[in-house]
């Protein structure tokens, strides 16, 4: 509230720091800011890690003007802990409800920034993703994501999982607010050599937004998953018929074959578990002394100890990832170039081929019922070839599908943020698709679905 008031007090000195100046931010809780609150990634490990220091990009929303409102609840470790792990749920916070359907996933790893901006209890907030964890839970609770070009935002004092793939951004009702903030944001950091192009890169993104941005413009289809889900086929092609009013020229596209995803797949499963190890040893390193694990092996040894952090799920991947060989092994680093660059020829070859500006495909299905003893089911994305390239990605709300939100991404090379932001603003206005939540228990709640189910 003093800050709240400050800048208020700023403003009506005629002192304008910019679009975000007074505007209430929510932080994903593995993102450090000094409020005097713990940054503990959802788990009880870190309940004490007070760590006193803001995150560059912290630092930068609070030099623009914003209010840190607070943190908002994760998958724990950012859903790197177990195989059979639940959206949404940490030993610290519980569990995050979709606030379209509380019986829902809220996907994650963002999960509490999705379903906060949803609920309108924040502005805007702040998610991370190594892959689909902005893009996956801002498509599930109807709100925009972007996961920008790897190296665009800082990464400094946000707990790890891959130095090649972590990024932090926007969670937005509207594709302005995304880009309000991304421009704040944005900007290299000495400390994270990842960011040495960004001042060079970045751009007042609020600028790039035009409501024509689409007119004229070869538009790549990449749908995938076409046939499974009918609703889902249904919201997409509605999606689709807007890009065309909007006047977008849309190219139906091939991407990979399975085999080609599959390799990316599997290359990303076993680099993840290499590279976390020596990121999170560490952070945890650079932790306060209150933090008593100081490294994985000693992460494994707490949670096995704390009923509370078992009790739904294992920690198979933190066992795995034990087992890796140390970061400097060269065959791994090999690895490393070979799946970025297999998922960069992909995409680039995608919108070569077909003369397209942008790719545009589901984000993924709607949310599925949340389940303590199977786990969640999900119905594709798109994530990972953008993921593994280090290439953006931005989802949009293209409506409901059976009354559950979905969305619909936009793929680009690196630092195409401008441009992405420019044709999903276009879409946006066009289709005018978002629909705010109803906070209902159950899906079924809704009329025609509730009669349906009980014609009587």
């Amino acid at each position: 509230m003093t800050e709240a008031r400050r800048f208020d007090a700023e403003r009506a000195a005629g002192k304008i720091r910019g679009p975000l100046h007074g505007v209430p931010v929510l932080l994903k809780d593995n993102i450090e800011a000094d409020i005097g609150l713990p940054t503990t990634a959802g788990s009880l490990a870190l309940a004490d890690n007070v760590t006193g220091r803001d995150a560059p990009i912290v630092k930068r929303l609070t030099d623009a003007g914003a209010v840190i409102l607070g943190k908002t609840n994760l998958s724990e470790w950012a859903n790197f802990r177990s195989t059979r792990s639940i959206s949404g749920w940490s030993a610290v916070g519980g569990l995050v409800r979709n606030p379209y359907s509380l019986d829902r996933t809220a996907c994650g790893s963002s999960s509490g920034s999705g379903a906060a901006i949803a609920a309108g209890i924040g502005a805007v907030a702040i998610g991370t993703e190594t892959d689909g964890s902005i893009t996956c839970p801002a498509a599930m609770n109807g709100v925009v994501g972007l996961k920008p070009t790897v190296g665009l935002v800082s990464r400094t004092f946000i707990v790890p999982i891959s130095p090649a793939q972590d990024t932090a951004g926007p969670m937005t009702r509207t594709v302005a607010d995304a880009a309000a903030v991304l421009t704040v944001i944005a900007g290299s950091d000495p400390a994270d050599a990842a960011t040495a192009q960004a001042d060079a890169r970045k751009a007042d993104y609020l600028k790039a937004l035009d409501r024509d941005a689409l007119k004229g413009q070869r538009i790549g289809v990449w749908n995938r998953g076409k046939g499974q889900l009918p609703v889902l086929d249904a919201a997409f092609q509605k999606a689709l018929e807007d890009l065309e009013a909007a006047g977008a020229e849309l190219v139906e596209i091939k991407g990979p074959t399975d085999a080609e995803l599959a390799r990316i797949g599997g290359l990303e499963g076993e680099l993840l578990r290499w590279e976390f190890k020596a990121a999170l040893d560490a952070y945890l390193a650079s932790t306060p002394p209150a933090v008593k694990p100081r490294t994985l092996d000693a992460l494994i040894a707490f949670n096995a100890a704390e009923p509370r952090e078992l009790a739904l799920f294992g920690q198979e991947i933190f066992e795995q990832s034990a087992k890796t060989p140390p970061a400097s092994d060269t065959a791994m680093q090999a690895k490393r170039a070979e799946a970025r660059k297999l998922a960069a020829d992909a995409l680039d070859r995608m919108l070569a081929e077909n003369k397209v500006v942008a790719i545009v495909a589901p984000s993924g299905g709607p949310a599925s019922i949340v389940d303590p003893v199977n786990g969640g089911r999900f119905f594709g994305s798109p994530s990972t070839l953008p993921a593994v390239s280090s290439y953006p990605h931005l989802t949009v709300p293209m409506g409901l599908a059976g009354g559950l939100p979905v969305g619909m991404s936009f793929l680009g090379p690196a630092w195409s943020e401008a441009r992405l932001l420019g044709l999903g603003y276009a879409y946006e206005l066009q289709s005018r698709a978002r629909r705010e939540p109803d906070f209902l228990t159950s899906v079924a709640q809704q009329p025609a679905i509730a009669a349906a189910y009980d014609p009587r």
